[in-house]
């Protein structure tokens, strides 16, 4: 499968009853979630490395098929510089590959003050990583990053190395009307958005409007450009974010629907599938 969807987290007790059954427990959420979503967006390892124990049974709970993409820990990524924290990124990436074949794609996320004047440090640490077992995508903040020459720079690296590009498409919540509902959101940087693939996989992070309004003409633009990378044989990871969390598993199906609609390769949302096996179609309406 070379389409992978979902969202940032698993463990939101406001889906219960929407995207979980009534009563949900929240020891069950990553098990019900894994089975509903074909991906997740590990935020919790960028804050504290998992234990072996945590890992393995995350590994259970998940079905085959399944993909978990950690963030790379903070106490690695947003120190000051990266040579340093090789053999750590290397110990987290141990510890996590225990996932086995759950293991998407690891991500390594830059604070915006890591600028292109530390490319000879990020070469290092990227060349020291174990690429030839995991996958490995970058996200860089600094908006040096985005300008020539650092921009074809870097991509000339990551294509080199063959890791991946998080593409931060923050657009939704910067080009909306003030509201507080998307404050929070407006803490993230304004990166412009560069949709270049430079692996054979891809990672999207979609930081959506809780207003599907304000959604609809990226998430129709992202569905055509997933479309035309699926055709090409790129794999896709396509995480939605929300400042209100709630509303992120309506985004995720609508987003399916304009796969869909355009024929694309993206397999059925397993969500879709099981509320299909249980109501009748003529009393099906997902989208309201």
């Amino acid at each position: 499968m070379d389409f992978y969807l979902g969202c940032a987290v698993w463990s939101f007790k406001g889906w219960v009853g929407d995207l979980y059954p009534p009563k949900s427990r929240a020891k069950d959420f990553l098990s019900l979630y894994s089975r509903r979503m074909t991906a997740v967006e590990g935020n919790t390892t960028f804050y504290a490395v998992p234990s072996r124990a945590t890992v393995e049974r995350w590994a259970a709970e998940m079905p085959a098929g399944f993909h978990f993409c950690p963030k790379m820990p903070k106490d690695v990524t947003h120190g000051h510089l990266l040579e340093t924290k090789i053999a750590a990124a290397i110990a987290f990436i141990d510890r996590i590959a225990q996932l086995g074949n759950r293991l998407g794609s690891i991500f390594v996320q830059l604070p915006p003050r890591y600028s292109p004047e530390n490319f000879d440090d990020l070469q290092v640490f990227l060349e020291g990583l174990p690429r030839d077992r995991v996958k490995i995508a970058l996200e860089v903040r600094h908006l040096d990053w985005f300008q020539d020459p650092y921009a074809s720079r870097l991509n000339e690296l990551l294509q080199h190395l063959g890791v991946g590009r998080v593409l931060l498409d923050t657009r939704p919540v910067y080009n909306a009307p003030e509201d507080p509902q998307i404050a929070s959101e407006r803490r993230k940087p304004q990166v412009p958005l560069e949709p270049i693939v430079t692996a054979k996989f891809t990672l999207v992070r979609f930081i959506s409007h809780p207003e599907r309004e304000y959604n609809e003409v990226y998430l129709q633009e992202w569905a055509q450009r997933v479309a035309d990378w699926l055709r090409e044989g790129t794999r896709v990871y396509f995480f939605v974010h929300c400042p209100v969390e709630a509303r992120s598993p309506q985004t995720v199906r609508w987003f399916q629907q304009e796969l869909e609609r355009l024929e694309s390769t993206a397999p059925p949302l397993p969500w879709n599938q099981l509320q299909e096996s249980s109501v009748p179609s003529e009393q099906l309406n997902l989208f309201e």
